[in-house]
């Protein structure tokens, strides 16, 4: 068995990431057919870095994470990079990284749980 738990915490958002787009865009998709343009103009609204950000403060008072789900969470926040996205501060961006992380992790551990995270408490919300 593989000890997901302890995967470098980049390569789990960078899984995350990929994953939290396909379940955007497929939701996207399912609420009826639009141009191109326009889904990608709301796909913007869930997967900015600063809207990251406010779902991964709303789920954390929630309470939802497990004990290992919330470590995941602080080592992507408190990963020692400098690096983010011209459009956002450090703080946001590493909360973001931090969801996408545990979006990762949730993906190569519990599938019911990343649907679960993801329809109650990001599209659904």
């Amino acid at each position: 068995m593989i000890d997901y738990k302890n995967k470098n915490i980049l390569v789990l958002a960078y899984l995350g990431d990929a994953i939290y787009e396909v379940y955007v865009r497929k939701f996207l998709i399912g609420k009826g057919d639009k141009k191109v343009d326009s889904l990608q103009k709301e796909a913007i609204k869930y997967v900015s870095a600063k809207k990251q950000r406010e779902y991964l403060e709303v789920i954390m008072d929630s309470n939802f994470f497990s004990d290992i789900e919330l470590e995941i969470i602080g080592r992507a926040r408190n990963h020692k990079g400098n690096r983010h996205p011209k459009n956002t501060d450090i703080v946001t961006y590493k909360y973001a990284t931090a969801l996408e992380a545990v979006i990762g992790y949730l993906y190569l551990t519990d599938k019911k749980r990343l649907d679960v995270l993801i329809s109650d408490y990001i599209i659904n919300r």
